[in-house]
C-alpha cells in the first residue's frame, strides 16, 4: 500500500511539475517590439532587464532612433550582448509607423496601347 501512496504522490507532483513548466513556456513565447514598446512591457517581457534599464532602452531609442538590430540594444549602457542573446527570442525589431499604404489595395495603372509612328 505504501508503495501505490508513492507512486501516486510521485505522479501528482509530476503533472503538477508539468503544468507550471507549461505556464512558464507560454510566458516564454511572447515576445516584444523594442521600437515601440514602453518600458513597463520591456520590463515584464526581457529576461535580465529590470524597470532602470527598460527605462534606458526607451530613453536610447527616443534619442537616437529606432534600433535596426537586436544587437544594437547593447549600445545601451547595462545591456549586454550575453542579454541580447538570452533574449533573442523575445525581441521583435518594427518600425515605429505602419507603411504609409497599409491596408489599401495595390492599384495597378493599365497598360496604354503603343502608338504606332506614321510617316
Amino acid at each position: 500500500m505504501k508503495s501505490l501512496t508513492t507512486l501516486f504522490s510521485s505522479l501528482i507532483l509530476s503533472l503538477v511539475l508539468a503544468g507550471s513548466a507549461l505556464a512558464g513556456s507560454a510566458l516564454a513565447g511572447e515576445t516584444v517590439n523594442i521600437n515601440t514598446a514602453d518600458a513597463a512591457t520591456i520590463d515584464r517581457v526581457l529576461v535580465n532587464v529590470g524597470p532602470t534599464k527598460a527605462q534606458a532602452i526607451v530613453d536610447h531609442r527616443k534619442a537616437n532612433g529606432a534600433f535596426r538590430s537586436p544587437e544594437q540594444l547593447a549600445l545601451v549602457k547595462g545591456i549586454g550582448l550575453k542579454t541580447v542573446e538570452k533574449n533573442r527570442e523575445r525581441i521583435v525589431i518594427g518600425s515605429v509607423r505602419p507603411a504609409a499604404n497599409a491596408g489599401k489595395p495595390a492599384v495597378r495603372k493599365a497598360a496604354l496601347p503603343k502608338q504606332v509612328a506614321r510617316r
